[in-house]
């Protein structure tokens, strides 16, 4: 398998602040730390976009700045493109990273003067630097807005220039901590658009998305990672995640001549009349199988108009993994 990125057992921690009160009373007491990830594995395929997902305070940008070599991990390994982040000058070429920090740019220049400004500091060769921004530029619909101050800038539009600054030198990998974070509707869906379509469906960027919006992993991830206190619990797709935790499966049922007393390897969870018709929802476990809860239906004379599969609540769903993951890491 041809991995783009890989941890093994990331561990890290972080020294918690202290009171003036603390320093001045205690000043040599080694202050208390917080671990920020306990034994993360992590292998993303090259060409897919991965997600990582949990709660605020999981890890996620813990994770995403260990990979972007801002900060080293305590213990275990990642690997970029098969280079360890501990040899900085190897990962970066390989690198792009994107996040809402808008403070990394400079307001007062305008958009193209920022990223002729990167570009520098990014090794672009200074024939290709106006050519590169010209494509770029397009790329991320910013053409018109080039000459503006980012001062200027809505939020949408600083996070298209942060997208173009991490291209500049065309790395093959993408780290993004959660782009779409404070961006309207219209933004974001105009943003992931531009990261599905363009970065890997026509780049074929391998991408890394830590979010937590469910919403947007499931529109845009193949796989995700859900991150639970610095742990990786599950991997796996979202149609994936709405189904751990179930053992059943629920199908609704639209019926004429429907009896009560039709039986059969199925559970009724709720039935009502609409229009002539009843609507019955009804749960298999894991082994039922729809056919045999239609033929019931049939063999007491009753005639199925509709049937549809209803799938969990894709918020439901990851409450009760990290509920159960939660008490399971605690136990």
């Amino acid at each position: 398998m041809d991995y783009a990125i890989e941890g093994f057992q990331l561990e890290k921690s972080f020294a918690k602040k202290r009171s003036l009160k603390d320093l001045f009373t205690k000043p040599f007491e080694k202050p208390e730390r917080t671990r920020a990830l306990r034994g993360v594995d992590l292998h993303v395929k090259t060409g897919e976009i991965f997600g990582l997902l949990g709660p605020n305070g999981a890890g996620k940008t813990t994770l995403v700045k260990i990979l972007s070599c801002l900060v080293l991990p305590d213990r275990g390994r990642a690997l970029i493109g098969g280079c360890d982040v501990r040899h900085e000058n190897k990962v970066k070429p390989q690198l792009g990273l994107v996040h809402s920090d808008e403070r990394s740019f400079y307001w007062r220049l305008s958009g193209r003067d920022n990223l002729r400004f990167f570009a520098r500091l990014y090794d672009v060769p200074g024939r290709r630097i106006e050519s590169r921004i010209d494509e770029l530029l397009k790329k991320v619909n910013l053409v018109e807005a080039a000459p503006r101050r980012f001062s200027d800038y809505s939020s949408g539009m600083k996070q298209r220039l942060a997208i173009a600054r991490a291209l500049l030198h065309d790395p093959p990998i993408l780290l993004m901590d959660e782009p779409t974070r404070s961006l309207d509707p219209s933004a974001s869906l105009s943003l992931r658009a531009l990261i599905r379509d363009e970065l890997k469906g026509r780049d074929g960027k391998t991408i890394l998305l830590a979010t937590h919006n469910l919403r947007e992993a499931e529109v845009l991830c193949d796989r995700t990672a859900i991150l639970v206190e610095g742990t990786v619990r599950q991997v796996g797709t979202m149609a994936e995640v709405r189904r751990w935790g179930i053992d059943e499966h629920q199908f609704r049922l639209e019926v004429g001549n429907w009896s009560d007393e039709t039986a059969g390897p199925f559970r009724v969870v709720s039935t009502e009349r609409i229009d002539g018709l009843r609507r019955v929802v009804v749960a298999l476990d894991g082994d039922g199988r729809l056919d045999d809860v239609l033929k019931a239906v049939m063999a007491r004379g009753g005639t199925i108009h509709a049937c549809d599969r209803i799938e969990p609540e894709l918020e439901e769903a990851f409450s009760r993994l990290l509920a159960d993951e939660t008490a399971r890491g605690r136990a």
